[in-house]
């Protein structure tokens, strides 16, 4: 931003590849997120900006304090498209979001999810196949925590061995290709609840692809990353939990947490 000499705002998407870090573009803009972030910290950060544009230099906006937690959760429309792999990329296709608010960074989580209409669940059965470099301790938290909620856990092969080996409640289920019966077959008979699938290479991906188009024809919770299914599985402990607060943005700012 201080190379281009930007006045303002503006607005820059990185991709990261291992330790290299892509600038895909610089745009000298207000970005989605500023409404967001305005909200939270009750400051008009695109009016600031064009003050500052204008030439209104001065500090006009005070270090902003926040003591709750905000978490941003991305609609994406691919229930209406019926056959639309839900895999994500890096193209831009939310078509809005929502704000989650708490104290507690899980129930943040949750309230976010249940704003987007994901339905977590706090009982049935959890599908999980993960690639090798996701076989970690997060993955044993997630799964942990999904046992001790009494939902239980189908896994692949190689997923079901590592989650047996560290002493996780878990079962086998055949991929698409290994006979019947499958993940396929179960997700069709609505007998899965939630979703863990992480994928690596063109042949996974392309293998998995059945598993996400049900997914979303059954309007499941998908997550194809453990950092994503880390956080649902911390807001699933929080599921039944009585009087969730939901608060007005006009009382955000004033709230005393």
């Amino acid at each position: 931003a201080k190379e281009l000499q930007v006045v303002g705002l503006i607005n820059i998407q990185f991709a990261i590849n291992g330790r290299e870090i892509y600038v895909l573009e610089a745009n000298p803009r207000a970005s989605r997120t500023l409404p967001f972030v305005s909200k939270v910290i009750g400051k008009p950060i695109p009016g600031i900006a064009a003050l500052i544009m204008a030439g209104i230099s001065k500090n006009i906006i005070d270090e902003p304090y926040v003591n709750f937690f905000a978490v941003k959760e991305v609609v994406l429309p691919f229930n209406k498209f019926p056959g639309t792999d839900i895999l994500l990329g890096p193209e831009m296709r939310s078509t809005g979001e929502v704000m989650g608010i708490d104290k507690n960074f899980a129930k943040a989580y949750l309230k976010s999810q249940i704003a987007s209409g994901i339905e977590l669940p706090n009982k049935g059965t959890a599908f999980v196949s993960v690639k090798e470099k996701d076989k970690n301790p997060k993955l044993l938290e997630i799964c942990k925590i999904i046992d001790e909620l009494g939902i239980n856990i189908l896994a692949t092969t190689g997923t079901l061995q590592f989650l047996s080996n560290n002493n996780i409640n878990a079962k086998g289920v055949n991929k698409a290709y290994e006979g019947r019966p499958n993940i396929i077959d179960l997700l069709t008979d609505n007998k899965i609840n939630l979703v863990i699938n992480t994928t690596e290479g063109l042949q996974s991906i392309e293998d998995s692809k059945g598993i996400r188009m049900l997914a979303l024809e059954k309007n499941l919770p998908y997550y194809t990353s453990t950092t994503g299914a880390w956080a649902a599985a911390h807001s699933m402990k929080n599921l039944n939990e009585k009087g969730l607060s939901i608060i007005s943005l006009q009382e955000l700012n004033n709230l005393d947490f």
